[in-house]
């Protein structure tokens, strides 16, 4: 990646595409106080080519990083940590108190994405995953506040895409970073002034009443905008939330009806499919076949979450 777009979404907060996967899929946020920063999400150890030039665009260095912040350890928010903690020499990782052991000693982690992907597939996708010294992280629990050079951050516990995830909330601007919590919502699936929205699902920590729950409570500190890892800010409406917590019931539905049939995964697959295909469609967009391209690996991952939380939940 040669070129980095970097866009500023409010008052020191910039977003980048980290460049996992594919082109707009997982968000880095760069928030910006004064001469420092902190680094929200961290893509992978492959992203830290765009975390550096999008600093160089601000007259920044990896030395003006102050905190690095995964919402969470799924590796495609927090798969660069340990990198980016090597290279900001200056910096602190503030992480949920479930998440800190993962990142100190990442064995786990990597055992059980290599289990998913495979050795070959889990370089391509994340190189090494580097351990963080104890002594330099931060462990956040609910309501923990963070003086960031005198912006106030807070964190805020939000479980039921995954029990160590936590949203930060910025006073200043009035932004949640909600990392999985609020969902996925692509800009290039937005039609007019329309966005839509689905929930992430994924495996293995799925808790449709804990994420519901997570939801209003985001909604309860009236944010002006919301900042999805993927992908990117929106405007966090009612209409829209709405719109999320009834997605979640859908597919939770979907999972308790055909877990445990022999074709599950088709089945769940085509439905949900389906159903995000006619949302999309009832905000007006049409281009069927593009959404699919876009939400294949989405469906696929939801589906995945939803199968192992029923049988989980019966076993």
């Amino acid at each position: 990646m040669n070129t980095v777009e970097v866009i500023n979404i409010a008052e020191g907060i910039d977003v980048v595409d980290s460049g996992y996967y594919s082109q707009d899929f997982a968000a880095i946020y760069l928030l910006r106080q004064n001469s420092k920063v902190a680094i929200i999400e961290t893509g992978t150890n492959y992203s830290l080519p765009v975390v550096e030039k999008a600093l160089m665009k601000s007259g920044l260095t990896l030395l003006d990083v102050s905190y690095v912040v995964p919402t969470h350890v799924h590796l495609d928010h927090a798969g660069g940590a340990g990198e980016l903690m090597k290279q900001c020499i200056n910096a602190r990782l503030v992480v949920h108190p479930r998440g800190a052991r993962h990142l100190i000693d990442p064995s786990k982690l990597v055992a059980g994405a290599m289990a998913v992907y495979g050795e070959e597939k889990f370089k391509e996708y994340y190189g090494e995953i580097i351990p963080i010294d104890a002594n330099r992280v931060t462990e956040a629990d609910d309501n923990f506040i963070l003086d960031f050079d005198g912006r106030e951050l807070r964190f805020i516990d939000t479980p039921g895409h995954a029990r160590h995830h936590f949203c930060i909330w910025d006073k200043t601007t009035k932004t949640m970073f909600t990392g999985d919590t609020f969902g996925i919502s692509y800009r290039d699936l937005d039609h007019q002034d329309d966005v839509y929205i689905l929930p992430s699902t994924s495996p293995v920590q799925f808790d449709p009443e804990a994420l519901t729950k997570s939801i209003n409570r985001i909604m309860d500190f009236k944010p002006e905008r919301v900042c999805l890892t993927h992908f990117s800010a929106i405007k966090p409406t009612k209409k829209v939330a709405n719109k999320l917590i009834e997605s979640i019931h859908f597919v939770s539905d979907l999972a308790i009806k055909h877990a445990d049939k022999n074709d599950a995964e088709s089945i769940i697959y085509n439905n949900m499919m389906d159903y995000f295909l006619k949302g999309l469609n009832e905000i007006g967009f049409q281009n069927n076949d593009e959404a699919k391209d876009r939400l294949s690996l989405d469906v696929q991952i939801n589906t995945q979450g939803l199968i192992y939380w029923q049988k989980n939940r019966q076993g």
